[in-house]
Formats: structure tokens, sequence, C-alpha cells
């Protein structure tokens, strides 16, 4: 058995469902990186601009780089547990997919640490760095060249047996591994599903995103408050948005995850906005410690829980909101407010349609 094949079988033992190898060469992507940070797309993310460069060539992480090893696990749950959590006759806040479980880059580093040990002990001096979303590495393209998939219209790194509810990871290792053949094709085809569902409309042309009118970068990036022309686009997501995923006719067709840790906890699958509202800055923490969820902060979590409640229309939600109005962050102050002002407004929209039909 060659050491590449031995490899991505212990890669699968690890719970990778995704695997496969790419030489460490510069990234043929980092022209449109460049192109799309020039346009403005990355919004607020100026960390992008700031270490673009280093995603040029994966030697910027491991120096002596001479193969990188592309992992990918899938997050994708079985239908009935979209259900799991929901709160009949009350608002609730959509969770994205990926962070209804735990925090997938402790699950990826873990499992990319073993596979690392594993080859450590094959090949006695090797040297390797473990990363996902920790390093400037353009992982999506380096996935494709490595053969696990292409890029879809969305952005998404897509699989024919995956779907895109996969995390990926990367190990880059100083020895020569002999690489995959990259994947060539595109199964997208005339497919605009993804595009056209987008509630804001943040794809301008078919494979481009600009970040600013995402969902998930509003809900989970952007640190003050959500643009006005966007609030009604947030609809119920509180954090994240699986929307173009879920469009997508391949990810009709994909298998649900293997791995336990990221498949969705029931406390997470659909939150209680109000309730989140509640929370002080230790009651957050506690809560979501080890999920994806800190990383919006309790200042972020609740602007999106009243936006949620604003586009609910539902008044039960005033009573909390203008509790809100007296909390120390003056973001979830911001945002109460402006919710208040959606109710009221679709209240009046409503009142007015009916005496007048």
């Amino acid at each position: 058995m060659s050491l590449e094949i031995a490899l991505k079988r212990q890669a699968h033992e690890l719970g990778f469902e995704l695997v496969g190898i790419a030489p460490a060469e510069a990234a043929d992507g980092f022209e449109q990186l460049q192109s799309w940070l020039a346009a403005g797309y990355a919004g607020t993310m100026n960390y992008l601009s700031k270490h673009a460069e280093a995603r040029r060539h994966p030697s910027s992480i491991l120096t002596d780089v001479r193969s990188v090893v592309m992992v990918g696990m899938s997050y994708n749950s079985p239908a009935e547990a979209d259900a799991i959590g929901a709160l009949p006759g009350k608002p609730i806040g959509r969770v994205a997919r990926y962070a209804r479980g735990a925090d997938y880059h402790s699950v990826l580093w873990a499992r990319l640490g073993n596979l690392l040990d594993w080859l450590q002990a094959e090949r006695l001096g090797c040297q390797g760095r473990a990363v996902s979303d920790s390093a400037p590495l353009l992982e999506r393209n380096f996935a494709r060249r490595a053969g696990l998939g292409w890029i879809g219209k969305n952005t998404l790194l897509i699989n024919r047996q995956t779907g895109s509810y996969t995390v990926l990871g990367a190990l880059l290792v100083d020895i020569e591994l002999r690489s995959d053949a990259p994947f060539e094709r595109d199964h997208c085809g005339s497919c605009r599903a993804c595009l056209d569902a987008c509630p804001t409309d943040a794809f301008p042309r078919p494979g481009v995103m600009d970040a600013r009118r995402c969902i998930s970068y509003l809900t989970i990036e952007q640190k003050g408050a959500i643009p006005h022309e966007f609030r009604s686009g947030v609809g119920d997501w509180i954090f994240g948005c699986d929307v173009c995923q879920e469009v997508c006719p391949w990810n009709h067709k994909a298998l649900a995850g293997a791995e336990q840790l990221l498949q969705p906890r029931a406390e997470l699958t659909a939150l209680d906005p109000i309730e989140l509202l509640t929370l002080t800055e230790q009651e957050f923490r506690d809560r979501f410690k080890g999920t994806a969820l800190m990383r919006a902060r309790r200042r972020g979590l609740l602007r999106n829980a009243a936006t949620v409640l604003g586009n609910s229309g539902d008044r039960s939600a005033l009573p909390a909101l203008q509790q809100a109005l007296n909390d120390s962050e003056p973001l979830v102050r911001e945002a109460a407010a402006a919710a208040i002002a959606d109710i009221e407004r679709r209240h009046s929209e409503r009142a007015a349609l009916i005496s007048n039909p």
C-alpha cells in the first residue's frame, strides 16, 4: 500500500468523508481574490486585505511545504433534525447548520492533529501544520485542486456525494506526496437556484459574492448595526444563513454527515430571540461556549435577535424589546429601537389593509 493510499484510509477512519492531495504551488485563485478585494466585497473584514499577499502561496504558512492534504467533513443533518427545538406560536431565530453542533474548528484541528501524528510516525522527520480557517490559505481553491469538488455559483465547494454542507481543513507537510487530479468540471450547469433565492441579492454574478450583502456576514462579521436596507432580508436568521445551500439540488441528494459532534443540538437548532434579549454577558458565555455562536459575541447575537423580532411583526415581542432599550450595549439598544419601529410599522400597514381592503 502506498503512503498516499494509507494516508487517505487513515483520514477516512478519523471521520473525514473527503480527502485529497494537492501540490504546494501558488494558489490559482489568488488573482480572483485580489479583484474581489479591490471591488470592496470584503466589507469590514480588513484582515483579508491585510494578509492577502500571504494567500498567494502556502509557503507563507509552512516554509518548506511540498504538499497540501485537503480534507472535508460533512455537517449535513437528516431533514427531521431541522424541526428540533421549534417554538410553536413564538418567533424563532434560525441558526446555520454548521453552527448547530460543536465548533467545527476544534473538531477539525483535533482530527488533523491526529492525522499529522500518524504521518510523522510513518515518515520520521516529517513536519506539518494543520489549519482550518486559521491561516491564510485559499482552502476551496486547494480543495478543488485536490479533486474534492468544484466551486459553485454560490462560491462554495460542492462535491457530488456530500454536496456543500462540508467544512474544510488542510494539512500542510514538507514531504512530497503524489497529488490527485484536480476537479476540472463544473456540474452547476444552467442552474441559478442559489443566485435567485438569496434574500439580499448577495451575488452580483455567478461565482462572486458581495459579503456586504450576505446574511452570514451581516449576522456574524458585521460589527455595527445591520443596514436598514438589509434588515428585512435577514428574515429569521439569527446566526448565519443556509438559503443558497438549501435550494442547491446537490444538497438534496447528499447523505447526512457521520460526525456526531457536528450534528445539531436541539437547543441550537432554533433560538428564542425574546429569551436571548435577557442574557447577561456571563450567561451568553456559559450557554454558547464551545460553539460557533461565540463569534458573534453577545452584542452581535442580541442585535440579531432584535432584528429577527422586528421582522416577525409580533407585538408580543414589544415588552422584551422595550426592556432592551435599557441594555448597557449601544448596539443592542439601537437594534431594539429599530425593531420596535418595524413592528409598529407592520402593525399599521396590516390595520390599514383591514380597514381599506
